[in-house]
């Protein structure tokens, strides 16, 4: 699910949410001997961004683009190394088509930009009164690209797209999915391996935290177990949505009190990354006995999810995965659609480096599935003032169909799997 809207709250009217930063200090979990399970997980080598970038140049001279434009944050990341963060302060870079880069970066933030650049590059410097645009204008004018085209990764923002149009107005600046996304969507082996281990991290917390649950327990209190198992287990924990009661109804949560009582569902919706590629994984039960329509509705939504799980065949476009669940859904009186009760969000989402990242399995949406491409399935069924159930696992493209990171739990009385 998108907790974008939690992201600056550790905890607020009773749902935790946990910063990469801050949840590491706020654990309040003891180790219990647990083992760290990415003691040997292995980092993106050089090699393989060189073997990115080397995609993206050959990406861009099949769509006709000279150059892309990306900033800080996850794609930054994916190409060069350069770990940063955005500000009005731009620190981004440019690749062409011919595998040059060049990174933009204030003159004082130069030192330590360069300690996790991984690839040959020219770090280009500017001071506060100038314009960094113009700078990556001249460095493109010098390879003959003032009239050239120019990709913007999408997420770039308006100010940087202005003022590069601005530097060099007889630019065509086009979007660079074809190139960006064409190299994103598709994991690695390298990639897999590292989703696999922060999966496997964040499915031994659940289990950890699962027999440790008590009454009377707030969203903060279970976030802090599942994180500190997470840490203990070597991954860095993302976020922890912990609902309970009627708050599982809502996919994001409520700003009222919660806390676990009997009988009621526990729904928890949780990731960490391992040398930053993320795990998305979610769980519902009841504490204590369940419901004949707690069972029932548990029990529908995981065949929804093994469905979809179905569904997602090589060549299929991402929207008929979607619709395949709610063609279930549907038979049993849910929706039509996004309506309540039943599911109100997509099936799925694309996952890597970030939570949420393109494409997603959603009505409507065209994309043929490939093998490496990452998803997670999560079709909860909400009942709004009553309950919901939310199973999230995550899945991967291979050339015989669709592997699972974490195996989804079978039964409500054995829920975490």
């Amino acid at each position: 699910m998108d907790r974008r809207q939690f992201g600056k709250l550790a905890v607020m009217g009773g749902t935790a949410a946990m910063m990469p930063g801050f949840a590491a200090a706020q654990t309040g979990a003891d180790a219990d001997g647990l083992r760290n399970l990415a003691a040997d997980a292995k980092p993106i080598s050089a090699e393989e961004r060189r073997a990115r970038v080397a995609k993206a140049g050959a990406l861009m001279r099949a769509n006709d683009i000279d150059a892309v434009l990306i900033e800080a944050g996850s794609s930054l990341v994916y190409f060069t190394g350069i770990h940063w963060w955005r500000s009005e302060r731009l620190t981004g870079a440019v690749i062409t088509r011919e595998g040059e880069i060049a990174v933009v970066t204030p003159f004082f933030e130069e030192p330590s930009v360069r300690e996790t650049l991984e690839l040959d590059a020219q770090v280009l410097t500017w001071n506060e009164d100038e314009d960094p645009l113009a700078l990556i204008g001249g460095w493109l004018s010098k390879r003959g690209l003032a009239k050239g085209k120019i990709g913007i990764e999408e997420t770039v923002r308006y100010f940087a797209v202005d003022g590069l149009q601005h530097a060099l107005p007889d630019t065509e600046l086009v979007s660079a999915n074809p190139v960006v996304r064409g190299c994103r969507m598709i994991k690695s082996p390298a990639e897999l391996a590292l989703m696999q281990v922060a999966n496997d991290i964040t499915l031994a917390a659940y289990r950890h935290m699962y027999r440790k649950i008590e009454a009377g327990m707030t969203p903060a209190d279970v976030g802090k177990l599942i994180n500190g198992a997470t840490v203990a287990m070597g991954g860095n924990p993302e976020f922890a949505l912990v609902l309970l009661g009627e708050a599982s109804a809502y996919p994001h949560g409520t700003g009222k009190p919660q806390e676990v009582r009997e009988g009621e569902v526990v729904l928890l919706d949780c990731g960490c990354n391992v040398h930053g590629y993320q795990s998305d994984i979610s769980r519902s039960f009841v504490f204590g006995e369940a419901s004949d329509e707690q069972r029932l509705v548990w029990n529908r939504m995981r065949k929804g999810q093994q469905i979809a799980f179905e569904a997602a065949q090589v060549g299929t476009e991402a929207g008929k995965v979607d619709d395949a669940v709610r063609t279930y859904y549907q038979t049993l009186g849910y929706g039509p659609g996004y309506k309540l009760p039943g599911t109100s969000h997509r099936t799925g989402h694309g996952i890597g480096l970030d939570g949420h990242e393109p494409v997603n399995l959603v009505h409507g949406e065209t994309t043929k599935l490939a093998p490496g491409m990452c998803f997670s399935d999560e079709p909860g069924i909400y009942i709004p003032g009553d309950f919901g159930i939310r199973l999230e696992d995550c899945f991967h493209m291979t050339e015989n169909g669709p592997r699972w990171f974490s195996t989804p739990p079978n039964s409500i009385d054995d829920p975490i799997g």
